[in-house]
């Protein structure tokens, strides 16, 4: 390899595609890279649970050899991946995050896995997410915090519940993974390292076989560093599935088909202004930036009147999320000899406290409050946020009572998709990013959006100088 051609593993996943189906990149040598970089990298960043290195090798071999033959499935045809550490594989252990659960067999595979299989992608490993998933900052007590890889000096917050799947991307040692997202699980992660994530609408991606937090807002999602790689891994992963029934009855989205469209004619709205109190000065900074640099595209910038204020449904959000996880995890988070997060338990315990009038009474919210929502939106085709409030922060400096998920948890509330991008950096070099809201199973606008925005800038080209 000349000095000149980079790392396969540097590529996102569209141009390792093109190169693999063109002959120009085997599959085993790019899996090869990547187990490379993670022997390499893993000490420091602490992304992977697991590393299955050996089936990783077997499968890339088996889709080499099936490329070429001429059978290859499709784009992600021998494009590797890392699994977050809550997706079931029969025979594999999954911890969900818990040192209680480090023996914990799973006796069934995710339908997403058997949806990554049949696209012919290869599983590197399970990366690592706090405990149950519960938590924004991503940190974990017991089993270890991933290092955001954009700071060698300080150990600053990789962003939850998927941190692991985020590090592993940043750190160039997967081109993509699997997240989850409940409250901003996906989005979160991708915004404090610099890579893109799509919060897909419930029911879009199978939940089965995914260890759950909340079964009314769980939905998973990918983690890559570009739209367009999201835009394929999601018409790969999405479908019916008879196992999980909110998937029935929906309508497949096709993401590459309006992906190059551009935003000119589209009406986006930007946050209220309301919402800018407490936000870090840069980011507000660069979120500007992003709006203006949308209307020089052909965007039509406009304001509109919420019916809420984004904090306000994060604590209702938090409600659901309590009673939902309480009734799956009681036992576990009540029985106090074991080894659970001390700050992930009072989080789930929480849940016992909210009787059953409340926890329906947020459920029926939540229905008047999408419909008060949808209004207020009429004619809008995307709504703009920050991401987060603020740029990864030091993991020595978390205030676990308080979360990072202001602007992500209203999302999830009103059952609406999201996309993250990176945005721009901080003078100090961390990533910031940009969140665009679109209805619920209109993945398509937010990604549409999102390709428009990324080919005007290369924000999401950035590599962490640490990796």
């Amino acid at each position: 390899m000349s000095d000149t051609t980079p790392s396969p593993a540097f590529l996102p996943i569209h141009v390792l595609s093109q190169r693999i189906a063109a002959g120009r990149l085997s599959p085993v040598d790019l899996v090869d890279e990547c187990l490379a970089r993670i022997q390499a990298l893993e000490p420091s960043l602490h992304a992977f649970v697991s590393v299955d290195a050996d089936n990783a090798r077997l499968a890339a071999e088996a889709a080499d050899k099936s490329i070429r033959s001429g059978h290859r499935i499709g784009p992600l045809h021998g494009i590797p991946i890392a699994v977050k550490d809550l997706v079931e594989i029969e025979g594999k252990v999954t911890t969900g995050g818990s040192a209680a659960w480090r023996g914990r067999i799973s006796t069934r595979t995710a339908t997403l896995i058997h949806k990554l299989h049949a696209a012919g992608m290869v599983v590197l490993g399970k990366t690592h997410t706090v405990e149950f998933a519960y938590g924004g900052w991503g940190t974990n007590q017991h089993l270890g915090t991933p290092r955001n890889p954009w700071d060698a000096a300080t150990h600053r917050t990789p962003g939850g519940s998927s941190s692991g799947s985020g590090v592993a991307v940043a750190a160039r040692m997967a081109p993509c993974a699997v997240g989850t997202d409940t409250g901003g699980s996906v989005r979160i992660p991708a915004a404090w390292n610099g890579i893109t994530g799509l919060k897909a609408t419930v029911g879009r991606i199978s939940t089965h076989g995914i260890l759950p937090l909340s079964t009314t807002l769980d939905t998973p999602g990918p983690i890559a560093r570009s739209v367009e790689d999201c835009a394929i891994l999601l018409e790969a992963w999405q479908g019916e599935d008879p196992l999980d029934p909110q998937t029935r009855g929906r309508r497949p989205s096709e993401p590459m088909a309006s992906l190059r469209r551009g935003v000119k004619g589209l009406r986006l709205a930007r946050m209220p202004a309301s919402e800018r109190a407490g936000v870090d000065a840069e980011v507000l900074a660069a979120f500007d930036r992003s709006v203006d640099r949308l209307a020089g595209l052909g965007a039509e910038i406009v304001d509109v009147a919420l019916p809420f204020r984004f904090g306000d449904l994060g604590s209702a959000t938090g409600r659901i999320i309590s009673s939902e996880a309480y009734a799956t995890l009681a036992d576990l988070v009540n029985d106090n000899a074991q080894l659970i997060d001390e700050a992930v338990r009072p989080r789930v315990r929480a849940g016992a406290a909210i009787s059953s009038r409340d926890y329906l009474s947020a459920l029926a919210e939540r229905e008047a409050l999408k419909r008060s929502f949808a209004e207020a939106i009429a004619g809008v085709d995307g709504v703009l946020t920050p991401t987060a409030i603020t740029p990864a922060v030091p993991v020595a400096a978390v205030d676990q009572t308080s979360t990072p998920a202001v602007f992500t948890r209203w999302v999830n509330f009103l059952d609406l998709c999201a996309l993250a991008v990176p945005n721009g950096f901080t003078a100090a070099g961390l990533p910031i990013s940009l969140q665009i809201v679109c209805r619920g199973y209109d993945e398509a606008m937010a990604l549409r959006i999102g390709w428009a925005y990324q080919t005007a800038t290369d924000w999401q080209d950035r590599v962490p100088g640490m990796v």
